[in-house]
Order: C-alpha cells, then structure tokens, then sequence
C-alpha cells in the first residue's frame, strides 16, 4: 500500500485544551501528511461526522481516517459517542481509539465491550506523546489498511 502523497484525518473529541494543543504540536514531530480536526465533546464529534450543525458547510463528506476520543467530556461522554458510532451502519467502521488519562481496568474493559479499536492512557510528558502518536500513526496510516480506502 502507497500512502506517501496521502493526507491522513484525525477527529479529536477532547474538552481539554491544553490535550489538544500538545496533540497537534505532537504531530508535527511525525513525517506522515495529517491534518488533525478538533472538536470539544460528544455531541459536536457527531455534528461533525453527520455534516450538522456548525460543521454542515465546513464538511468535505469525507469521513476521519481515524477518531481519538476521550472518556470524559461534557454533554456526551466518550462511552456514550462509541456506543452511538459501533451503533449506525454509516460510521461503524470507522476506527475509534480512546486516548485518556484513564488507567482503569474497568474503563479498559468497559471501550473494549462498546468497540474500541484500542485503548491508549495518555503519557505524563510531551516526550512520551510524540512516541505514542509517533507509533498511533504509523500503525494506523502505514501497517494496516483502512476501511475507507476501500468504499
């Protein structure tokens, strides 16, 4: 698979600001083409993904290559937004990885059960991101293929 001249999306569903900040400057440490999307909670990440609200003209009705959601968030939680994507046949396929400051077996267990492709506890260093966005990436946009390359 050629992914060279590719630019990959990422949809963020994050409240905290300073999550996002350290995300997007975490990206720019990786040399594959992304553009990363950012949105504040449950409700707005479906907005987005559904082309509604604030995002009905911005929308290229295109789908993200990959979602990073995070647990807790006002309105609709991280729980909440997953059930509703592995819920409609439009977006199931889409891949969904929980990026928190959770370590709970419980939280663990519990994205898994609702369809989490993985469940990633977030690194107390900017260092630590950079890897693990670095190694997110990779896998995500040059090991495996993506459903969307194939609709």
């Amino acid at each position: 698979m050629n992914n060279q001249n590719k630019t990959f999306t990422i949809l963020m569903a994050n409240d905290d600001e300073d999550t996002r900040f350290f995300v997007q400057e975490s990206l720019r440490e990786i040399p594959i083409a992304i553009r990363i999307e950012f949105v504040e909670n449950g409700e707005q990440m479906l907005d987005y993904l559904y082309c509604r609200g604030s995002y009905a003209e911005a929308s290229n009705g295109r789908f993200p290559d990959l979602i990073l959601l995070d647990l807790n968030m006002p309105r609709l939680d991280g729980p909440e937004a997953l059930t509703l994507i592995r819920s409609d046949p439009d977006l199931q396929h889409l891949p969904v990885v929980i990026l928190t400051t959770s370590q709970s077996s419980g939280d663990i267990l519990l994205c898994y059960r609702l369809g989490a492709n993985s469940f990633i506890s977030k690194p107390v260093t900017f260092e630590g991101l950079v890897e693990v966005m670095k190694t997110l990436c990779q896998y995500w946009f040059e090991i495996v293929s993506l459903p969307s390359e194939a609709l």
